[in-house]
């Protein structure tokens, strides 16, 4: 999977999930636009771990039309042109829904679903004027099956692949790829506050009986933007250790 001189931003990059996506897709020779919403000092550190040259670092509410508007101005001017966009931004404010508030709801439909139409349109008009590019959004599993107490979350991913498949039919005739990767459970610092018995609980579930890794993730993201996978378009790979099937 050779990403060599392919210019690719990942949003929500300063930690988690998009850190290990923009450290993996540098490492395979892209030039990564690392971007954060309020965490400076642990994007700075994601920089600093990038291998190669030619990466950026910028601030980026993806909820906000008029952040991303001016981010993406700035990338286009450094990068001149996009090759590849990771829509990996995202929240979670979970609640039962008797007990959720109105803006959770709406905060986090903000965040993981319109940030990712806001980015997208975005990148349309360079890419399409290039003829080339893909798009990956990052899904999950539970807006797959659903889990109690991520209502809004659960309908922001599961939006988010609709999403992915509508685009991907408007664009394909100028050779613009846009697929969606939806994560099972991953080890991050999220997971790694379960407790034994929460994490034991979930791993009885899974098929292949681990979490899995930012690595396993990586792997899928970049496959989807490199030209080995240039014949894939509209698809949800689901990368769950067999949770979901």
């Amino acid at each position: 999977m050779n990403l060599k001189g392919k210019r690719i931003v990942v949003t929500g990059s300063s930690r988690g999930i998009g850190a290990g996506l923009a450290k993996a897709l540098a490492g395979y020779g892209a030039r990564v636009a690392v971007t954060f919403s309020s965490n400076a000092a642990s994007a700075e550190k994601v920089m600093a771990e990038l291998p190669g040259d030619g990466h950026m670092l910028i601030n980026l509410n993806v909820a906000s039309g008029e952040s991303v508007e001016k981010a993406f101005d700035e990338i286009l001017e450094k990068f001149g042109g996009l090759d590849g966009l990771v829509n990996n931004a995202g929240i979670t404010k979970d609640q039962l829904l008797m007990r959720m508030k109105d803006e959770d709801f709406d905060s986090v439909i903000a965040t993981n679903l319109r940030g990712a139409y806001l980015c997208t349109k975005a990148v349309m008009r360079p890419m399409m004027k290039a003829r080339a590019g893909s798009i990956v959004n990052v899904s999950s599993v539970v807006g797959q099956m659903g889990n109690p107490g991520q209502s809004n979350y659960s309908a922001s991913k599961a939006g988010l692949e609709g999403f992915t498949r509508s685009v991907a039919l408007e664009i394909a005739s100028r050779n613009i790829r846009v697929n969606a990767v939806a994560p099972g459970f991953i080890v991050t610092d999220m997971t790694e506050a379960l407790d034994a018995k929460q994490k034991e609980t979930i791993q009885s579930k899974i098929p292949l009986q681990r979490l899995g890794s930012v690595d396993d993730i990586a792997q899928s993201v970049a496959f989807l933007l490199s030209d080995a996978s240039l014949y894939i378009t509209g698809q949800v790979l689901q990368v769950n250790g067999g949770l979901y099937m």
